[in-house]
């Protein structure tokens, strides 16, 4: 008996994409910018998080989903700023994609917000191949992991609108190379924009926020 092959994948990606660009046109008919937030374990996602929240939360609503594997352990760190946060768990999955995020953003409750930002599950590979419904896409990338990353997940720095390294306050104790990360990063994406900061001193983070905010209210008005 022959063996049917079904194009599971292919389905799979054409229906989250469709359900993507729903999500992202009732997001922009309320007003609310979505921005996925992504990158690998331990890279500070959630330190810049905190950051960012403390930066705009006077001059923007904001809204937090948080989404692991298992525990709540960063949901209840940015619960302590104030402003409103969920917690998704994945249930071992290694990304969200845009059926995951509506449930998220249905647990929030959007209603008045201006920005939600989405902390991705922890990885380079999985999360960059799914359509969340986002406004934009970020990545973080770490000192520490190396300036090789664009050689080895080409993909998440195709896709992304913005690119900050951090931790650049520990710069010299590592191999890096930050004109060799821009120039691999550029090739693959040339419209990226880079940002190097340290979340943990402050350094740069404001040129980080401030675009931030300016691709929120340029959303909103558009």
């Amino acid at each position: 008996m022959a063996v049917k092959i079904f194009e599971i994948k292919k389905s799979v990606y054409e229906n989250n994409d469709r359900e993507a660009e729903i999500l992202r046109g009732e997001l922009k008919s309320k007003g609310v910018f979505l921005l996925n937030v992504m990158s690998a374990p331990g890279s500070g996602k959630t330190t810049l998080l905190l950051r960012t929240i403390e930066a705009l939360k006077e001059q923007l609503n904001i809204g937090v989903i948080e989404a692991d594997i298992d525990s709540a352990v960063d949901a209840e760190k940015v619960a302590k700023t104030g402003v409103r946060t969920v917690q998704l768990h994945t249930g071992g999955m290694c990304h969200l994609d845009a059926g995951m995020v509506r449930q998220g953003l249905d647990n929030l409750g959007i209603d008045g917000l201006d920005l939600v930002i989405l902390e991705n599950v922890g990885n380079l590979v999985c999360p960059a191949e799914f359509d969340t419904g986002a406004s934009k896409q970020m990545m973080l990338l770490s000192v520490p992991e190396g300036d090789d990353k664009p050689l080895k997940y080409p993909l998440m720095f195709s896709e992304v609108d913005a690119l900050v390294v951090s931790k650049i306050d520990c710069q010299d104790y590592f191999d890096f190379d930050a004109d060799a990360l821009k120039d691999r990063a550029k090739k693959l994406n040339s419209a990226v924009e880079i940002f190097e900061l340290s979340a943990k001193t402050g350094q740069n983070v404001a040129q980080w926020t401030d675009w931030l905010h300016r691709e929120v209210m340029n959303w909103k008005e558009a």
